[in-house]
């Protein structure tokens, strides 16, 4: 027999239908901060770190080096940190993108050195104006990453095989460009050289803070709006206010300290924006869903209808413009191209910052803030060694390979309690 849900009784108004009633195993609205403690705690149990690990390393990172040295947290530091993770930050999205299929890309750094070789011949050598030779570079960028992205996704070669093809071609092609000198110096007071030299200070600085949080609440409480509409789990307004807060709490304190020096640099905003525009894409587009269903389970993502290839093909184009992107930001901090760009520990820092901001190895997991997290870790570490006396390069890879341990054991550890919850992982 069915079992009849009973009605409530409205005294002025007959009837009324009773409220819709939710699976609490499916759907959780949290309500106040128990709630989120809850909620928390839940994630904690289910495997779901998010970005806690990262932020509380930063934390530490910084405490133990302003403790080492009273300059780490200056504003000069600071901002010279900002503009010093752009380039390998810029790097780092790419990669991002290739690991979300679950696939690796070691090509990143010789695609960015052969971007800035050609950077430096078309304009210094050839007369180009500086614009054309940044739209060549990445132009030569992406036309890299779509032939690697052909040979992968439509022949069958393994990623790692292309692309460590890519790693010794693109690099002996680089070299080719830069003969004979090996260096070609670039215009110190140009565009290209602007990237990285261009400062905004005072009232732009608040500016940008006001338009990005007016993006950020338009954004998100039309979503949520939307997702109540449709009778689907929502943030409640307290949450999004808090989340807000604490938004405008770093960006007010960040812009503040910056302006005590030079200002916010160009560099750091075209990272950030390029950031912020990826993680649009990944989480408000079909574009977006469709990679991480790749990347999740490539052949439930064909039968589906997803047109697995033309997805791969693409990310693959994506990474490697943001490679050249990286390239570029290289010569502009230099003021040079030479054989050395993008040859050295650029490849392996973009692997680590996305790994040690949260991307998983194993793919179809992670977003695009993995990069500015993984990147101001990394930074982090580089910034605060350099100010230690005799302290050199051997120490920092060491500390950067156990950052990067830790990093990938507990994405091992969230991968397998997300399984043991059933919330996938495999």
């Amino acid at each position: 027999m069915s079992q009849q849900t009973p009605v409530a009784e409205d005294p002025g108004q007959g009837t009324v239908p009773p409220a819709p009633r939710r699976d609490p195993r499916l759907l959780s609205v949290i309500t106040g901060p128990s709630g989120w403690w809850s909620a928390i705690k839940r994630n904690l149990r289910s495997g779901e770190l998010g970005a806690a690990p990262v932020v509380i390393g930063l934390i530490l990172i910084a405490i133990v080096f302003q403790s080492l040295n009273d300059r780490f947290l200056s504003p000069q530091n600071l901002s010279n940190l900002t503009v010093q993770i752009a380039a390998i930050g810029l790097m780092t999205t790419g990669v991002i993108m290739v690991l979300l299929l679950g696939e690796i890309d070691l090509s990143i750094g010789s695609v960015a050195g052969l971007s800035a070789g050609i950077l430096g011949v078309t304009v210094m050598r050839h007369g180009f104006p500086e614009w054309a030779g940044i739209l060549t570079a990445l132009g030569v960028g992406l036309l890299v990453g779509l032939v690697h992205g052909v040979i992968f996704a439509r022949i069958g070669v393994p990623a790692f095989v292309v692309t460590l093809a890519g790693l010794l071609g693109w690099q002996g092609l680089h070299l080719f460009l830069m003969a004979p000198d090996g260096t070609i110096n670039t215009r110190s007071d140009g565009l290209i050289a602007a990237l990285t030299q261009t400062y905004f200070v005072a009232w732009i600085g608040w500016a940008i803070v006001a338009l990005t949080l007016l993006l950020y609440a338009g954004t998100v409480l039309t979503a949520e709006r939307r997702r109540r509409s449709a009778g689907l789990p929502y943030k409640p307004l307290s949450e999004v206010l808090l989340r807000a807060g604490l938004l405008a709490l770093a960006l007010v304190v960040g812009v503040w300290i910056l302006n005590q020096h030079k200002g916010v640099s160009l560099a750091f905003l075209i990272f950030v924006g390029a950031v912020v525009v990826l993680d649009l894409v990944l989480r408000k587009t079909r574009y977006g869903r469709m990679v991480y269903a790749v990347g999740g389970n490539a052949e439930a993502a064909r039968r589906a209808g997803i047109n697995v290839v033309l997805i791969r093909i693409s990310v693959f184009g994506i990474a490697s413009t943001l490679a050249a992107m990286g390239g570029i930001m290289l010569v502009s901090r230099n003021i040079a191209a030479s054989t050395t760009t993008g040859g050295g520990s650029e490849l392996m820092m973009a692997i680590a910052a996305a790994v040690i901001g949260g991307t998983s190895l194993f793919g179809g997991r992670g977003n695009a803030y993995s990069a500015l997290l993984g990147g101001l870790v990394l930074g982090a570490i580089t910034s605060g060694l350099l100010l230690l006396p005799n302290v050199d390069t051997s120490v920092r890879f060491m500390i950067t390979a156990a950052v990067l341990l830790v990093a990938v054991i507990l994405d091992a550890v969230s991968r397998r309690g997300r399984k043991t919850h059933a919330r996938g992982g495999a």
